[in-house]
């Protein structure tokens, strides 16, 4: 890989970290945020969407979205577990991303691909190309001695 090419993905990965981790921690501090507006006008798979909203599991909905964008935010930012981390990111978006589909528009400004599309797609690069050994912990991580002893780790590390 050429010197251009790590910076590139290196920067892509830093950028996207910090996007996800600012919307994860952002709805982490902030105690009135619910998902539930995003899920109840859910377009595609309304039932769905609707039994994510329901009482009894919003609030396990809510934990898994903040926590889940902030920790990928993380994950990407150090450059740690990206395979793992990536793969459960891009599923993440593909559930942000149907409920607003009223195919085959997801908004009033794209046509079958908006930002989240994006977003998964970027995601699988970035895990599929070990980015997180481009200036990042996983070659760090996978040398450790523990992982030594469990290789699957070094393969969920990258």
């Amino acid at each position: 890989m050429t010197q251009f090419q790590k910076i590139s993905l290196f920067l892509l990965r830093i950028s996207i970290g910090w996007l996800f981790f600012w919307a994860g921690i952002t709805k982490v501090l902030d105690p009135e945020w619910s998902s539930a507006g995003y899920l109840q006008g859910a377009k595609t798979f309304a039932d769905f969407y609707q039994w994510l909203a329901s009482p009894s599991l919003l609030p396990v909905t809510n934990f898994v979205n903040e926590w889940g964008l902030t920790l990928l935010g993380l994950a990407l930012i150090l450059g740690v577990f990206l395979r793992l981390s990536s793969i459960l990111g891009a599923l993440l978006m593909l559930l942000y991303y149907l409920p607003i589909l009223q195919f085959p528009y997801p908004n009033a400004h794209s046509f079958l691909v908006d930002e989240h599309i994006v977003y998964i797609f970027s995601l699988l690069v970035l895990g599929s190309l070990r980015s997180g050994r481009i200036w990042g912990l996983e070659q760090w991580c996978s040398n450790l001695p523990v992982c030594s002893k469990f290789p699957k780790l070094r393969e969920l590390l990258g």
